[in-house]
């Protein structure tokens, strides 16, 4: 297999690891790169920063899949990361690694920091660069123009033509970059695309416009040439914009993981090693703010650990020895020695992160409308531009100049700015109405894909419900109890804690005087009072074994004097504003509500009973939503999951779209297609209405660029349309097209939100009733 100057980009950084190590040759740097699986399996893991939809997965996936040897070949389009798994028995790694490179992709070896940030970043400021250029000569160019199509003769003429010429040649080869590059390494690999029509009528316009000007030739094409790269850049720079603002979330994963850990060694001794140098039986010692760096049984210790990512509630559970902690989550109050269970991807949190990285993968696959549209359009544009060409040559008797003028009107007129913009336009204006409503959208891709959902899967706690704990009464309490509350609560970080001293502080409570405050980890804080003790905590730990019996004790605080309770604080997380009618509204639409949630069985189900839910499942880990998605997808269902937690982040993105509140954790957020600021759950409603809206607005725009192409391809074919007619009608199909995308604005009205849709049924029927 002939390794492609493509590839030098992998053999470099081989070779430059090799020359960094001292070791000769780039079989010994190669090896570097490579995992050993097993006897029989190696794997290696490439950035392929080229890639950049659904479309280029498919195509390197699928060259993978027809070679013997290779057992794994998947990519992440969010990551950019290819990961490789052979036989080396059947294939050596420097064929599997050839192979990304005949198929036209740069890659090198995948680095953890990069993840394709930077080469993004490049690309956008690449094509920014290249509109604004392609915008400040198509203007001028204009200018030149419009004394031309007035009757310039002559020398005023020729010089208009040279002055054209001189601004919009050097602008071309500049701004035409993108293009061109691409149409070229689509040649060299023996495949077409859309970019190279588009390179073709690029450099065929301005070349035959130049030949015109040597020749005094009375038409010239300069402004339609760059005025089509100036439509084109600007839908292609709009897509990326809104492919860029989806970014992976498992490099936010990947930062949770510790980079060493405290080990205890025989003599007692504490030793900081590096987490890779842990091994299964170690016992370890996690202080207090510290996250877990591996899976792990606690040997010794007490502690309010925060296992939010694993199952979502915010509230902190007690662990003591012999119960089982995973990687990841954070150690808050004391200190504990955990004997090593699992290291590295072995973990919890690895598990988390291959979930992740599954579930991006799987949504990348997701063939967006633009580019099942671009399979089957480069193929065609070229197969009748060729036509056209050979049409004229037997027609005209060999005249070349004006069977290329046909082949150039046939390329220009077709060029794909009314399908560039088709999309992007679209997307960027219901990204507009949409923020304007509070729902920020991080991929516009996603509102094709909403457009279809017929289930909606919720996270229950800080998504159903407000994620804030709320003291279900305060009128029993007396002022003793409360000021002796007020005063143990100020000191600790718990949130139960909190939510007490906040609640009391509102109500006006001042603390008392208390003497020689503690806190145990695990169970709550004491302290003397007037020569007793107070205690303020877990309900068995402050005297009231007797009142364990009431349902959900972790949402209760107790305060004791003398080992004796003397008030009881519960707590609980009320409903998020709207979420009851919302849900109501999706049902009556005939759309399936599910609720998982890692919760207790009694919470959940008493949540899914005020909104009147049927299907929900409690204790569920990320992989259990994960699961359940899958299998909902599997069975043809078209899924919205919302949620927030970082354990809600695999299903986030393994869902056919997905939404996460502002006050959703940072992982959420970034495994979310959509962000909603508003605090109610009205936004739900919002986006699935305007992704409706937006899809049908995208259909008609390509309706429309078919109708174009239908009116002015035989205009082109047959000579009745100049190259410069072309260009004009090309600009008045991409304005035609960014006219229909903007009418969302005045035809999408805002949808009412489901209090207003009650309120009006129980209006009319009191007006039937009267």
């Amino acid at each position: 297999m002939t390794c492609c100057p493509a590839s030098s980009t992998v053999k470099s950084a081989i070779d430059t690891k090799v020359d960094a190590k001292g070791h000769g040759g780039p079989e010994s740097g190669l090896a570097q790169w490579v995992h050993q699986i097993d006897d029989q399996h190696q794997s290696i893991d490439l950035l392929v920063p080229t890639i950049h939809c659904g479309g280029c997965i498919k195509r390197i996936e699928s060259g993978y899949s027809k070679l013997e040897g290779i057992t794994k070949a998947r990519v992440n389009l969010s990551t950019k990361r290819l990961s490789l798994e052979w036989q080396p028995d059947k294939i050596s790694a420097g064929q599997v690694i050839d192979v990304v490179s005949n198929l036209g992709f740069d890659a090198r070896p995948f680095d953890k920091s990069q993840s394709g940030e930077k080469d993004s970043d490049k690309i956008g400021k690449e094509l920014l660069r290249a509109l604004a250029v392609a915008g400040f000569a198509a203007a001028n160019v204009m200018l030149l123009s419009v004394s031309v199509w007035a009757g310039a003769q002559g020398m005023t003429r020729e010089l208009f033509q040279w002055l054209s010429a001189l601004i919009a040649l050097p602008a071309v080869i500049y701004a035409g970059r993108p293009f061109f590059r691409s149409a070229i390494n689509a040649l060299s690999h023996v495949r077409l695309n859309m970019d190279v029509p588009i390179s073709l009528a690029v450099i065929l316009a301005s070349a035959m416009s130049l030949y015109e000007t040597f020749n005094h030739g009375a038409e010239t094409y300069f402004d339609a040439a760059i005025t089509l790269l100036f439509f084109l850049l600007a839908g292609r720079y709009l897509d990326h914009m809104m492919r860029e603002k989806a970014r992976s979330a498992v490099s936010q994963l990947l930062s949770l993981n510790s980079t060493g850990a405290t080990v205890i060694v025989e003599d007692g001794e504490h030793r900081f090693v590096s987490v890779s140098d842990l091994v299964p039986g170690m016992i370890i010692h996690v202080a207090a703010g510290e996250r877990v760096p591996v899976d792990g049984q606690v040997v010794s210790g007490v502690s309010d650990v925060d296992r939010s990512l694993v199952t979502g509630e915010s509230l902190p559970e007690k662990l003591q020895a012999g119960m089982k902690l995973e990687a990841g989550v954070m150690n808050l109050t004391g200190a504990l020695e955990l004997r090593v269970t699992a290291v590295g991807n072995n973990t919890f949190l690895g598990e988390v992160i291959k979930l992740m990285e599954t579930a991006e993968q799987g949504k990348a696959r997701y063939m967006r409308i633009a580019d099942r549209a671009a399979q089957i359009y480069a193929p065609v544009v070229h197969v009748l531009a060729a036509l056209t060409f050979v049409g004229w040559l037997w027609w005209t008797g060999g005249d070349w100049h004006a069977s290329t003028f046909a082949a150039i009107a046939v390329l220009i007129i077709t060029c794909p700015c009314a399908l560039g913009l088709a999309v992007p336009a679209v997307q960027i204006v219901a990204s507009g109405i949409l923020f304007r409503r509070g729902v920020l959208v991080k991929d516009g891709a996603a509102l094709e894909r909403m457009s279809n959902i017929d289930t909606v899967v919720f996270d229950k706690t800080g998504t159903l419900t407000s994620g804030e704990l709320m003291m279900e009464s305060t009128a029993t309490i007396d002022d003793e109890s409360a000021a002796l509350a007020m005063a143990l609560s100020a000191s600790s970080l718990h949130p139960l804690s909190k939510a007490l001293h906040k609640t009391l502080k509102s109500r006006g409570s001042r603390p008392a005087k208390i003497d020689k405050l503690t806190e145990t980890p695990g169970f709550g804080v004491e302290a003397d009072w007037q020569g007793k003790t107070v205690k303020l905590g877990e309900i068995s730990w402050c005297g009231g074994q007797a009142l364990q019996h009431q349902a959900d004790t972790n949402s209760i605080v107790a305060l004791s004097v003398d080992n004796t309770v003397s008030a009881i604080f519960p707590f609980k997380d009320s409903l998020r504003t709207g979420a009851k009618q919302t849900v109501s509204q999706l049902i009556s639409q005939g759309i399936n509500v599910v609720i998982l949630s890692g919760d207790r069985e009694p919470a959940v189900a008493d949540i899914a009973d005020k909104l009147a839910v049927k299907g929900f499942q409690w204790g569920m880990t990320p992989h259990g939503k994960v699961k359940f998605i899958e299998n909902q997808i599997a069975a043809g269902k078209k899924v919205l999951m919302v949620g927030d937690g970082m354990n809600d982040a695999p299903s986030l993105a393994a869902a056919t779209a997905s939404m996460a509140p502002s006050t959703a954790s940072d992982i959420g957020r970034t495994a979310a297609d959509m962000v909603f600021t508003r605090p109610d759950l009205y936004a739900v409603i919002y986006a699935l209405d305007i992704a409706q809206h937006s899809t049908n607005h995208v259909l008609q725009n390509f309706a429309l660029a078919i109708a174009y192409n239908l009116v002015a391809v035989p205009l082109a074919i047959t000579g009745f349309a100049s190259p410069l007619f072309a260009a004009i009608a090309m600009s008045s199909s991409s304005i035609i097209v960014t006219s229909n995308a903007l009418r969302l604005h005045w035809m999408v009205k805002p949808p009412k939100t489901p209090e207003e849709t009650s309120g009006q049924m129980e209006l009319s029927k009191q007006c039937e009733v009267n």
